[in-house]
């Protein structure tokens, strides 16, 4: 059934890129802090960099909580699910870090990315552990397309309106952990 392996080889880049859905978990030391889960999709946005580094492009939402416990702590797992095809779940766990835009590493990964509106960080994940799971319960479902209401949303606010949105809902996360400042 399950197995764990060594890194991400090239077929299993392949197939994690192929995915048009991954969910993030992340969660803060505090025992009674709130445990994440995001669902990120949007072809293109998620990059394997070597067998045991990964990246993916943060766009302005709603929340900071995967930033505000990454910077707290750095842990994360992000969870790959195969809705057609052959059943599969594969998580890598590891150790994230947050690349804003200010620095130098920024303008290196981002090129690695399609172009979205709102970007806000890259995120970076060392991964410790590339396990995978059989899916035998997960549904078939049928990927229609990407949904472009968070690009139409970023690109409407514009660089000044973001700004502002960051300010206010992006500088703290529900906890009350440091945000983006």
């Amino acid at each position: 059934m399950g197995k764990v392996f060594d890194g991400i080889d090239q077929q299993l880049a392949t197939w994690l890129t192929a995915q048009p859905m991954f969910i993030v978990g992340t969660a803060p030391l505090e025992g009674d802090g709130l445990i994440n889960v995001s669902p990120k999709g949007m072809a293109g946005t998620f990059a394997v960099l070597d067998e045991h580094t990964v990246a993916y492009l943060d766009v302005t939402g709603s929340g900071v909580e995967t930033i505000a416990h990454l910077q707290q702590n750095g842990r994360i797992v992000l969870m790959f699910t195969a809705f057609d095809g052959r059943p599969n779940i594969v998580r890598l766990h590891g150790t994230g870090e947050v690349v804003l835009p200010g620095d130098p590493r920024f303008a290196d990964l981002i090129p690695r990315f399609t172009v979205h509106p709102g970007v806000r960080s890259v995120i970076v994940v060392a991964v410790h552990r590339v396990s995978d799971s059989c899916g035998y319960a997960v549904p078939r479902m049928t990927y229609v397309q990407d949904r472009d209401v968070l690009d139409l949303w970023n690109a409407n606010k514009g660089e000044d309106g973001l700004a502002e949105y960051r300010r206010k809902k992006n500088s703290a996360s529900l906890d009350g952990l440091p945000g983006l400042v």
